[in-house]
């Protein structure tokens, strides 16, 4: 009789790599029910084979020799379920994005160099899904990314049959969304016109009419166009979904106020930069301007003093 896949898995990514200053830019702020972090430990609930799973990750080793000791929960029932769990890690995580020209570009450029030593080993994090990332887009477009995220959280509770257990949530599906009555978003505060949006993109991307895998195989203008021909999505969603939704490096959101204040103030400019301001200022760094771009989140959340270095790593399991 074959042995059951174990709930722990062994990851090595590719260094260098910090699992706390990853974490963070994907968290983005402290109050955040999906992707937690408690100082040493990533976890978040998934779903694989349409049950919830819930994923704890630690960081052992060092930045340049890392290893990940994932633990699941309930463990995988089959090694399709486990390659499932690695893959969604290795896109949520960034884990084998080489990174090594990104620092080679960095080099070259002592202010960017300094940036990037600050934070070595983040990765840069996509969400799991084209769904995720477009409402996470749509609830961030309403107010500030604070209201945004707390969205977030409400849509997380109200979408799920019921909780885990221990109260942690899965982010929610396309058909998860369909189920519930508009109202009900509407009460949780989204706009009349974002939960128009919120349903039609569910709709679409539960009958397969928008896919990440054709949104991969085109360039970065044509997948502008396609999303901007949605509801609700105009540049700044579009360009936001290219980075943390598909992984594209060389694209920084310049339409982000909050990104537009930490760059020109990083840059030492006095003034705010508009659309064009920015992409003029990220030019000498391309391909990797989207890398500029997490850099200066987990900058703005240090200021903050809301970005908490993971303790020190072990060198064993």
């Amino acid at each position: 009789m074959a042995s059951r896949p174990s709930p722990t898995l062994i990851i090595r990514p590719v260094p260098p790599f910090r699992l706390d200053f990853t974490a963070w830019a994907l968290r983005r702020r402290p109050r955040n029910l999906i992707d937690r972090w408690d100082g040493s430990t990533y976890q978040r609930v998934t779903r694989i084979s349409g049950r919830p799973i819930a994923l704890a990750v630690r960081q052992v080793g060092s930045t340049t020799e890392p290893r990940l000791i994932v633990k699941t929960a309930p463990a995988p029932r089959t090694p399709q379920e486990r390659r499932r769990i690695r893959a969604l890690l290795d896109g949520l995580l960034g884990l084998r994005v080489d990174l090594t020209g990104w620092y080679r570009v960095a080099a070259r450029d002592a202010r960017l160099h300094a940036l990037a030593q600050r934070f070595r080993g983040v990765k840069p994090p996509r969400f799991p899904t084209l769904f995720e990332a477009l409402i996470n887009a749509f609830a961030c477009q309403q107010l500030s990314l604070e209201v945004g995220l707390e969205l977030l959280n409400r849509l997380a509770t109200i979408s799920v049959v019921k909780p885990r257990r221990d109260g942690h949530y899965a982010f929610p599906g396309p058909r998860d969304v369909i189920r519930l009555p508009a109202a009900r978003y509407r009460a949780i505060g989204f706009s009349h016109q974002k939960v128009r949006a919120i349903r039609d993109l569910a709709r679409a991307i539960a009958r397969r009419d928008l896919d990440s895998e054709s949104l991969d195989r085109d360039s970065d203008e044509m997948v502008r166009q396609r999303l901007i021909a949605l509801r609700g999505v105009g540049r700044w969603t579009a360009e936001y979904v290219l980075l943390r939704g598909l992984g594209r490096l060389n694209v920084f959101p310049g339409d982000d106020v909050g990104a537009q204040k930490r760059l020109a103030h990083w840059l030492g400019q006095s003034h705010p930069l508009d659309y064009g301001g920015v992409q003029r200022a990220v030019a000498p760094w391309h391909p990797y301007a989207g890398m500029v771009y997490f850099h200066l989140l987990l900058d703005g959340l240090e200021q903050r003093g809301v970005l908490e270095p993971a303790a020190t790593m072990s060198c064993g399991i």
